[in-house]
């Protein structure tokens, strides 16, 4: 399987960035503006080039996350909907639920 390709300052396989580098940050989210990559809204703006966009709540059933242990796109519901993947277990940050609003709308 090929993976998405993950922009912005990666440090690792696993896209952990510059900015989140726990070992619980391992997810990279489709932004919806540009339909790309990004371990974070602040890869995202460093790196894009223009404004981030919410994927709308209608898009629920959209693949817009990667595990980066696996390599699987979950869609937007199914991560919401856990801690870790539902493909490998790998547990994701809980604490990015305090960020979902950047990239999810309400």
């Amino acid at each position: 399987m090929t993976r998405p390709r993950v922009l912005g300052p990666v440090v690792d396989d696993e896209t952990r960035c510059i900015h989140y580098r726990s070992p619980l940050d391992v997810i990279a989210i489709r932004f919806a503006c540009c339909g790309e990559y990004y371990p974070c809204h602040l890869c995202h703006a460093e790196a894009a080039g223009h404004p981030a966009q919410q994927w709308p709540r209608h898009d629920r059933d959209r693949e817009a996350v990667l595990c980066g242990v696996c390599g699987s796109e979950l869609t937007i519901a199914e991560y919401l909907a856990t801690d870790d993947c539902p493909r490998c277990a790998a547990p994701f940050n809980p604490g990015c639920s305090l960020h979902a609003h950047l990239y999810f709308e309400a």
